[in-house]
C-alpha cells in the first residue's frame, strides 16, 4: 500500500529549496525555443528557402545526426521542431535527472531522508515529492512553450504537440533518475549513470537518424520526441508511450526501493585498498583522485562533440549557400573568415559555454567536500587551506583547459582529413583553446563565491546561464551591448577566420587571478561548513 503522509509537505518545501533553480531551467528551455522558431521565421521567410534547406538535410547524414530528420520543411514550425527538438528535449531530461536525484539519493546519501522518514512521513512520500516537482517542472515547460509558439503565430496543435514532447522526454528521464537513485550510495553516481542513459539515448537517434534505421531512432525517447511529428500532422498516440514508460519506470524504481535499506543501493560500493597508495599522500593528488572519473567523461564527451562538428564544417557552406542571410550571420557571429571558418569558429564558442559547466561542477567539489565533512579532518592535520583549495582549483582549470584541446584536436582532425589539409588541426585546436580564459572565470566565480558566500554557491550556474543567454540571445533580443559585454566569451577573438589579440586573453586570465585569490582569502577567514 502507498504511504503519502506528509507528501504535500515535502512538495512545498523541495518547491523552495528550488524556487531559483527550476525557474532557470525552465527559462532557459523556453527561451531557446522561442528565439529559435523567431530567427528561422526571419532567416527564412520564403517557401522556396526552407524547401532547399529541407533538401540539404536530407542530403546531410551528418546534419541528421546533430539534430534530427525534418519532417515539414515548407512551414517555419517544422523548421523550428527540426532544429530544437533535440536540444530543447535533452536540457529537460537534464533537468530532470539532477532535481529528481537531489531530491532522493542525495537526501540519503546526507542522512536527511532517514531523520524524515523518522516523523510522521509516509514511506513514499519522499520519492513521489520529487517525482511530482519534477512532473510539474516539465508540465510548465510544455505550457510555456506552446504559449510562446503559438504567440508567434504558429499552429496551436503543432504548438502544444512540441511542448508536449518536449516535457514527455523529461518525464521518461525523470523515471530513469528514479530508477538509477537506486542503484548506487552515492548521488554523483546516479547522475552519471542517469546522464550516460541520455547519452545513450542521444548516440541511437544520431545512429538512426544519419543512416535512416527506424529502429534505432524508435529505442531512443530523443528518437520518439522528433517522431510526434509536431507541425507536420502530429501523432498524439506516441505522448502516450511517453507517459506509460516514465510510469512504468518509477514504478520499477518503487519495487527496487523496497529491496534495500535507507541510504543503502541495490550494487554494493566496491571496496577500496586497506591502505591509501603513497601518491595519494597530497591534497593534489587527493583532487585527482576525486575528479579523475569526471575528467575521463567530459573529455570523451567533448572529443566525441568535436569529430560531430568537424565532420559537418565542410558541409556548412551547402547548407548556406542559398541564403545570404543565414550566411551573413554566421560570418558575423564567427568572425570575418569564410563561412566554414565562422561555423568552426561559432561551435568552437558553444562548447567553451559547455565546457564553462565543468569549470563550474569541478570547483563546487570544495563545496561537496565540505558540507559532506570530508574536508575538515583534512584540514585539521597539517593541510594548509589555501593547500586544499589549490589541489581542486588545479583540475577545476586544467581538466577545462584538457576538455577543450579534446574537443579542439579531434574537431581539427575531422575537418583536416574531411578537406585533405594537416593544417586545419592547429587552426581549429587554437580556436577551441582561446575559449579557456573565459571558461577559467567562470571557476574564479565559483571559487569567489566558495570563499565568501558558501551557501550561495549555486549562484555560479545562475552566471554561466547568463553568459549562455548574453552570447547566444543577446543581439537577437538586442541587449545593450555595454550589459552584453558583461559576459567574459564577448571579448574572446573569433578564430580561425580572425585576428588573436592577447590583450583580452591577458585581462581575462588576470580577472580568474583576482577572484581565485579573493575566493581563497575569504575561506582562510570563514568557519567550515558556515557562511
Amino acid at each position: 500500500m502507498i504511504s503519502l503522509t506528509g507528501a504535500g509537505t515535502l512538495i512545498r518545501l523541495a518547491l523552495r529549496r528550488d524556487r531559483l533553480l527550476l525557474p532557470i531551467w525552465i527559462a532557459t528551455v523556453t527561451g531557446i525555443v522561442t528565439v529559435t522558431a523567431s530567427a528561422i521565421a526571419e532567416l527564412y521567410p520564403d517557401m522556396e528557402q526552407r524547401l532547399a534547406l529541407g533538401v540539404t538535410i536530407g542530403a546531410n547524414s551528418a546534419l541528421r545526426a546533430l539534430t534530427g530528420p525534418v519532417f515539414d520543411p515548407a512551414s517555419v514550425g517544422g523548421l523550428t521542431a527540426w532544429r530544437v527538438t533535440t536540444i530543447a528535449a535533452v536540457l529537460a531530461s537534464l533537468m530532470s535527472i539532477l532535481v529528481v536525484t537531489r531530491h532522493t539519493r542525495a537526501e540519503e546519501e546526507t542522512g536527511r531522508a532517514e531523520l524524515i522518514g523518522a516523523g510522521a512521513v509516509g514511506r513514499h512520500a519522499l520519492p513521489v515529492a520529487a517525482v511530482a516537482v519534477v512532473g510539474g517542472a516539465n508540465l510548465g515547460i510544455a505550457l510555456l512553450v506552446t504559449l510562446s509558439l503559438a504567440g508567434q503565430g504558429l499552429p496551436a496543435s503543432g504548438a502544444l504537440a512540441f511542448g508536449l514532447a518536449v516535457a514527455g522526454t523529461g518525464w521518461v528521464f525523470t523515471g530513469v533518475a528514479a530508477l538509477a537513485a537506486q542503484l548506487t550510495e552515492n548521488a554523483r553516481t546516479a547522475n552519471a549513470v542517469a546522464s550516460a542513459a541520455l547519452g545513450l539515448s542521444f548516440l541511437l537517434r544520431a545512429a538512426g537518424d544519419s543512416t535512416d534505421n527506424a529502429a534505432l531512432s524508435w529505442m531512443s525517447p530523443l528518437g520518439w520526441a522528433q517522431r510526434v511529428r509536431a507541425f507536420a500532422g502530429e501523432r498524439w498516440w506516441l505522448l502516450g508511450l511517453f507517459a506509460l514508460a516514465g510510469l512504468g519506470l518509477v514504478i520499477a524504481a518503487d519495487l527496487m526501493a523496497r529491496r534495500r535499506d535507507v541510504g543503502a543501493g541495490l550494487l554494493p560500493p566496491r571496496r577500496g585498498p586497506a591502505t591509501a597508495a603513497r601518491h595519494l599522500g597530497s591534497p593534489l593528488a587527493l583532487a585527482w583522485r576525486l575528479h579523475r572519473g569526471t575528467l575521463l567523461g567530459w573529455t570523451v564527451g567533448f572529443a566525441v562533440v568535436g569529430t560531430v562538428f568537424g565532420s559537418l564544417a565542410a558541409s556548412v557552406g551547402d547548407l548556406v549557400g542559398d541564403n545570404p542571410q543565414l550566411a551573413d550571420l554566421m560570418a558575423r557571429l564567427g568572425g570575418e573568415g569564410a563561412i566554414v571558418d565562422a561555423f568552426l569558429s561559432t561551435e568552437m564558442g558553444l562548447l567553451g559555454l559547455v565546457a564553462g559547466g565543468y569549470a563550474v561542477q569541478a570547483t563546487l567539489r570544495l563545496r561537496a567536500e565540505e558540507t559532506a565533512l570530508r574536508a575538515e579532518p583534512i584540514l585539521a592535520t597539517a593541510v594548509l587551506r589555501r593547500r586544499w583549495l589549490a589541489g581542486h582549483l588545479v583540475w577545476a582549470l586544467g581538466g577545462a583547459t584538457v576538455i577543450l584541446t579534446a574537443a579542439g584536436l579531434a574537431a581539427g582532425l575531422a575537418h583536416g582529413l574531411r578537406v585533405g589539409d594537416p593544417t586545419q588541426v592547429v587552426r581549429v585546436l587554437g580556436s577551441a583553446m582561446v575559449q579557456a580564459p573565459a571558461v577559467w572565470v567562470l571557476a574564479g566565480i565559483t571559487t569567489l563565491l566558495f570563499g565568501l558566500l558558501p551557501r550561495l554557491t549555486a549562484l555560479a550556474w545562475a552566471a554561466l546561464v547568463a553568459f549562455v543567454l548574453l552570447g547566444q540571445l543577446g543581439e537577437l533580443l538586442r541587449i545593450d551591448e555595454r550589459i552584453r559585454d558583461l559576459s567574459p566569451f564577448a571579448h574572446l577573438p573569433r578564430v580561425p577566420g580572425g585576428e588573436v589579440t592577447a590583450a583580452p586573453l591577458l585581462w581575462l586570465a588576470g580577472v580568474t587571478v583576482a577572484l581565485v585569490l579573493a575566493g581563497i582569502a575569504g575561506f582562510q577567514r570563514r568557519d567550515l561548513a558556515g557562511g
